[in-house]
C-alpha cells in the first residue's frame, strides 16, 4: 500500500527524485515524523483546523463518529472499516491514508519526470515506512524501475529478513540505510525492535559490495551524545561499502500528524535539533574518512 508519491524531491538521493512511500513498518521509533506509515493498512486522520461542520460524516450513521456541541468526536476503537470514510468528508478534515496502486499506475507518475532525472542524475527513492517489509508489489516495481534504467535508491532500517534484501541485490543502485544506535538493549527499548538483526543484516549487505550510505538520526534521549555518536560512526567507518553517512537532525515537524491520528507524540519534550549541534558529529566523521552531509 501507497501512502504518498512526491515529485520533485530534492533530498534522500541525488538529483531531482520521485518518492515512493510504502505504508507499514516493523519498528515503532517514537519520533517517527510520518506515524501515518507505520500500519499496514489504511489509517483515519482528522484535522479539527479543517473542519467546517458540515456533518456528512455524520449522516454515515456510524456510532464512531458523533458530534459533541460543535466538535467531532472519534472513537476509533468503534471504527469497523476505515474505507467507508474515504471522500466523505467535503473540507478534507476526514481523510483516509493508503490507497492500493497497482504497478502501471506507479510507473506512470514516475515516467512523468524522465527528463528531470536524466537532466539532474536523480531517480526513484522507495521509502516508507519501511519498503522492504512490502509484499510482491515492491521487488515487482523494482523490476519495472530497472527495465527503464532510472537509478534507484531505496531508504530502509534492515530490519527485515535477510531474504528481503536478497532479492534487491544487483537492483538497487544505492541502499540508504539508518544505522540508529549500537546498544542493543537501548535500540529495544526505543524501537521494539532486535539490533542484532539490523547489524547482520548490514554486515551481510557490506560484503556484497553494494553502494551503501548510512543515515544516522540524531535524537535526544536516545543517541545524541558524543560517546553514542562516535560509536555508531565508528562502526559505520568500519564497512567497506560506506564511504559517505548523512546526520538526520530529530525535528517536531510531524507531531501534529500524531493528534490527526489520535495519538500522543511520544516525543514532545524534546526540541528539535540544529545543524550546529551535528557539526561536531559530522567533523568527527570526515576524521574517519567519511564523506558527510547533514540533513537528508
Amino acid at each position: 500500500m501507497i501512502f504518498n508519491i512526491q515529485r520533485y524531491s530534492i533530498h534522500d538521493g541525488e538529483g531531482i527524485r520521485t518518492m515512493i512511500f510504502f505504508k507499514g513498518c516493523p519498528l515503532r521509533c517514537p519520533w517517527c515524523s510520518n506515524p501515518e506509515s507505520q500500519t499496514y493498512g489504511l489509517s483515519l486522520m482528522y484535522d479539527e483546523n479543517k473542519c467546517k461542520n458540515f456533518g456528512t460524516c455524520i449522516e454515515l450513521g456510524d456510532e464512531a463518529i458523533q458530534m459533541d456541541g460543535n466538535q467531532v468526536v472519534i472513537d476509533r476503537s468503534a471504527i469497523q472499516d476505515v474505507s467507508a470514510y474515504q471522500d466523505v468528508c467535503v473540507s478534507k478534515a476526514l481523510t483516509t491514508v493508503g490507497e492500493k496502486l497497482n504497478i502501471d499506475d506507479i510507473i506512470e507518475e514516475i515516467e512523468k519526470d524522465l527528463p528531470f532525472y536524466k537532466q539532474s542524475g536523480g531517480g526513484v527513492t522507495l521509502s516508507g515506512g519501511e519498503p522492504l517489509a512490502q509484499n510482491e508489489l515492491l521487488f515487482d516495481l523494482i523490476q519495472e524501475i530497472k527495465k527503464r534504467d532510472i537509478h534507484l535508491s531505496v531508504e530502509t532500517t534492515l530490519y527485515v529478513p535477510w531474504e528481503k534484501i536478497y532479492r534487491c541485490l544487483g537492483k538497487v543502485d544505492t541502499f540508504l540505510v539508518d544505522l540508529k544506535h549500537t546498544n542493543p538493549a537501548k535500540f529495544n527499548v526505543h524501537t521494539e525492535g532486535d539490533l542484532d538483526l539490523v547489524l547482520e543484516n548490514l554486515k551481510r549487505l557490506n560484503e556484497t559490495k553494494e553502494h551503501i550510505i548510512v543515515r544516522i538520526p540524531v535524537v535526544p534521549g536516545f543517541n545524541h551524545t558524543t560517546d553514542e555518536m562516535t560509536a555508531i560512526i565508528n562502526m559505520a567507518a568500519s564497512l567497506d561499502s560506506v564511504r559517505e553517512v548523512h546526520f538526520i537532525p530529530y525535528h517536531t515537524l510531524g507531531a501534529h500528524k500524531y493528534r490527526m491520528l489520535g495519538m500522543e507524540y511520544p516525543y514532545k519534550i524534546f526540541d528539535g535539533i540544529t545543524p550546529q549541534e551535528i557539526e561536531p558529529y559530522s567533523n568527527y566523521a570526515r576524521s574517519a574518512g567519511l564523506k558527510t552531509k547533514i540533513g537528508g
